[in-house]
């Protein structure tokens, strides 16, 4: 009863399609997910470029490449 259901998108897959900063808004209107989903990012792929990432989420792995690549990561609440 108290498990939380997250949209599960690797962090190379979300650059290659979406240039600038990705956020839940950008996410949506790209169709990756629903208006009222949950977002964790995961760290499949590679990130060329800083980007400021926003996402209720992350795996270590995938904070450490977006920090690495000199962006940010904001959890959302």
């Amino acid at each position: 009863p108290n498990r939380v259901e997250y949209a599960a998108l690797n962090i190379g897959e979300l650059a290659k399609i979406l240039p600038g900063d990705l956020t839940p808004e950008a996410l949506v209107a790209a169709g990756r997910v629903g208006p009222k989903s949950l977002i964790k990012v995961l760290g499949g792929g590679d990130v060329s470029g800083a980007r400021k990432v926003a996402a209720h989420a992350f795996s270590a792995a995938a904070k450490a490449k977006i920090e690495q690549a000199g962006g940010s990561c904001e959890i959302l609440s």
